[in-house]
C-alpha cells in the first residue's frame, strides 16, 4: 500500500500537472471507486473548477477544489495518478479521469479498487472523523509525546508505529525500514522502550520517511544502505551481508 512518502510524492506529482487548471469534463469509468458521493455529483462539484492546492496527511492526499471543497484520494493498494493529453488512451485501470481546459487530463488509476475518491468539506474534520493521529512528519512531534504514547501501549512498536490512529502514513514497508536503521527489534513492546530510545526512534522515523519523499519513493535511488532495496527472499542484509 502506498505509504507517506509515496503519497507525498503523489502529491509533488499533482501540483506540478493538475493545479490552476480549469476543469472541463469528470468521466467516472468505475463508480465502485467513489465514496461518499455520486458520478453526477462529482461531476458537478468539478465542472468549471480549478484545483488550487493540496494538502497530504498520512496516506491520504487531498486537493483542494475551487469552489471550497475538497477531492479526497486514498490510494488503497494500487493506487496512483497518471497526467497526459486527453488525445492518448487511458491508461489501464482508470477509475476516475479529469479533463482540463488546456488538452491535458489526469487519471486516477487504481487496479484493485482498493483506494477511493471522495468529495469532502474540510480535511482537518475528515481526519478527526477518522481518527488519525498527527501526520509522522509533522514537525511539531517531540520525543515526550511519543513516549506518552508508546508508554501506554502494550503491542510490538512496529505495530505501534503501523497504528494510523497513533501516526499516520507509516505502514509494513517503511516500519521495518525505520526500525532498521533505528536497530530496535520490531517485536519489542511499545512500553519497554526507555526516553532515549524513543527521542532516537522519533530521529530517525522522520529521516527515514524525508529520504524517501525527497527520492519520490523512487526504491531504485534510495541510498545502499536501506532495507527496502534488498526487500526480497534471500537477499543479503546492506548493513552486514
Amino acid at each position: 500500500m502506498p505509504e507517506l512518502p509515496d503519497v507525498e510524492a503523489f502529491k509533488h506529482y499533482l501540483d506540478a500537472t493538475s493545479l490552476h487548471k480549469s476543469i472541463v469534463k469528470t468521466s467516472v469509468h468505475d463508480e465502485r471507486i467513489l465514496s461518499g458521493t455520486s458520478p453526477q455529483q462529482l461531476g458537478r462539484r468539478l465542472k468549471h473548477a480549478t484545483l488550487d492546492g493540496s494538502r497530504r496527511h498520512g496516506k491520504y492526499l487531498f486537493a483542494h477544489i475551487s469552489k471550497s471543497s475538497w477531492l479526497l484520494l486514498h490510494f488503497g493498494m494500487t493506487g496512483a495518478l497518471a497526467y497526459s493529453g486527453t488525445e492518448g488512451e487511458l491508461p489501464r485501470h482508470t477509475r476516475v479521469s479529469l479533463d482540463f481546459e488546456n488538452g491535458g487530463r489526469l487519471a486516477f488509476v487504481c487496479q484493485r479498487l482498493l483506494g477511493k475518491l471522495e468529495v469532502i468539506d474540510g480535511v482537518d474534520a475528515y481526519i478527526e472523523d477518522q481518527g488519525l493521529g498527527p501526520d509522522a512528519l509533522d514537525e511539531r512531534l517531540t520525543p515526550e509525546w511519543l513516549f506518552e504514547q508508546l508508554s501506554s501501549r502494550r503491542g510490538s512498536l512496529k505495530s505501534g508505529l503501523m497504528n494510523q490512529s497513533l501516526m499516520a502514513g507509516i505502514g509494513n514497508v517503511y516500519s521495518d525500514e525505520i526500525l532498521f536503521h533505528a536497530k530496535v527489534h520490531p517485536g519489542i513492546p511499545c512500553n519497554e522502550l526507555s526516553r532515549k530510545q524513543v527521542a532516537h526512534l522519533l530521529r530517525v522515523m522522520q529521516r527515514v520517511l524525508r529520504t524517501a519523499a525527497r527520492h519520490n519513493a523512487d526504491v531504485e535511488r534510495f541510498p545502499s544502505s536501506y532495507l527496502t532495496r534488498k526487500r526480497e527472499k534471500g537477499a543479503r542484509c546492506p548493513r552486514c551481508e
